[in-house]
């Protein structure tokens, strides 16, 4: 199954070519520019890299939140149309799951994604490996990271990754000590967006491109302001 997986919930955009499991290719990038404004170039460039055109996957996955607004409407927009255009199924995943699967191989078992919110949130929630797979242990949402981190288990080692520790690293370090970890692994989770998605479509549980909804935890801007 050759699976488009295209993740643009952060500055930190990604997009990967998957065959099932195994990584083909993949853009990463950090940069001003929108992603409205490299996406399909990045796309474009991928397909044509393994000899592919549009027509050849099988499916899609993409992150549908939560991260920027923005973000997630041009990711959720842009794999709409291709579904819709190709009739292949697509698979919304999770950027937090997708953060989390980041640290599978390390060393400990409690693995907790921490992306900035702005507002004076986060969005975060609370991982564990349990027979090879992710297990929710604290649910994915907006907290306050005081709210959050206090649910946390101070006895047991916690590995942290996401944007959200560049703004409140010593307030996780002031709850845990010693317990806390921090991953220098990349935040770009395009190869992750697709596993996950390899998982959802390869069970039959992909959505038509009209059935993606995006993954938000709270009201937009505009929505606060009517």
């Amino acid at each position: 199954m050759r699976i488009l997986a295209l993740d643009t919930t952060t500055g930190s955009g990604s997009v990967a070519l998957l065959e099932n499991t195994r990584l083909l290719s993949e853009i990463n990038a950090e940069s001003a520019l929108t992603h409205s404004a490299r996406l399909l170039r990045a796309v474009d460039y991928l397909l044509k890299k393994n000899s592919l055109k549009i027509q050849d996957i099988d499916g899609y996955a993409v992150a549908a939140g939560p991260g920027s607004f923005t973000g997630i409407r041009i990711g959720l927009s842009t794999v709409k149309a291709f579904a819709f255009a190709s009739g292949r199924p697509a698979a919304p995943v999770s950027s937090l799951a997708a953060l989390a699967l980041k640290l599978r191989e390390t060393q400990g078992r409690l693995f907790c994604p921490f992306i900035d919110a702005k507002k004076s949130e986060v969005y975060a929630a609370l991982f564990e490996t349990e027979r090879g797979n992710l297990r929710e242990v604290i649910p994915e949402g907006a907290y306050g990271p005081d709210a959050f981190l206090s649910r946390l288990p101070a006895h047991r080692v916690v590995h942290f990754i996401g944007n959200g520790l560049d703004a409140y690293r010593d307030k996780v370090l002031a709850y845990l000590k010693d317990n806390a970890r921090f991953s220098s692994r990349s935040l770009f989770i395009g190869y992750e967006v697709g596993l996950l998605g390899y998982e959802i479509l390869k069970r039959g549980r992909g959505v038509s491109g009209e059935a993606l909804v995006p993954l938000y935890y709270r009201k937009s801007q505009a929505e606060d302001k009517k």
